[in-house]
């Protein structure tokens, strides 16, 4: 390729403009992530499909796809993730107020001792997921005045890629 000018990074103006407008088309999830073949698309009811449009399933890897093809993909209204190889999800509900995230969230978000690899506002608005590095083992449902279950295998989160700065 030829470019321009010495430490160029695009070939012309219309090249980066492309670029600029493309990413932010598409969510950046980490490479934890998108470097596994665990991705759906999913329809408005959270219902998880393959790429191409048929049903697909948390548990058959055979439905799954990279993430390059699922975020090609137009089927359904967006992305998912299916947890497992190493990554699993704390999923916060309505936590919340006046736009600023919950006391008690927060609390709890600090309190994950897995590692954290990414977290997001969830499609509502209104709740986030904490995807983190976890051995796959059992799921937990936390309903104490709070709204938060864990998943690490078995399941899959509909994600929107509305990263969440702790």
């Amino acid at each position: 390729m030829h470019l321009p000018r010495e430490g160029a990074k695009f070939c012309t103006s219309k090249c980066r403009v492309y670029a600029h407008r493309a990413s932010k088309r598409r969510p950046a999830f980490p490479a934890v992530m998108t470097g596994r073949n665990r991705w759906v698309r999913r329809t408005a009811d959270k219902r998880p499909l393959t790429a191409t449009g048929r049903a697909a399933s948390s548990t058959a890897s055979r439905t799954w796809s990279s993430f390059e093809s699922a975020a090609a993909s137009s089927v359904g209204v967006g992305l998912g993730f299916v947890l497992g190889d190493g990554i699993g999800c704390w999923d916060f509900d309505h936590c919340f107020i006046d736009g600023k995230l919950a006391g008690w969230a927060t609390e709890a978000i600090a309190a994950i001792s897995e590692p954290i690899v990414f977290a997001e506002v969830s499609q509502s608005g209104d709740g986030v997921h904490v995807f983190v590095e976890v051995p796959e083992g059992p799921g937990r449902v936390i309903r104490d005045g709070r709204n938060i279950e864990f998943y690490s295998a078995g399941r899959y989160i509909a994600v929107t890629g509305n990263k969440l700065t702790l």
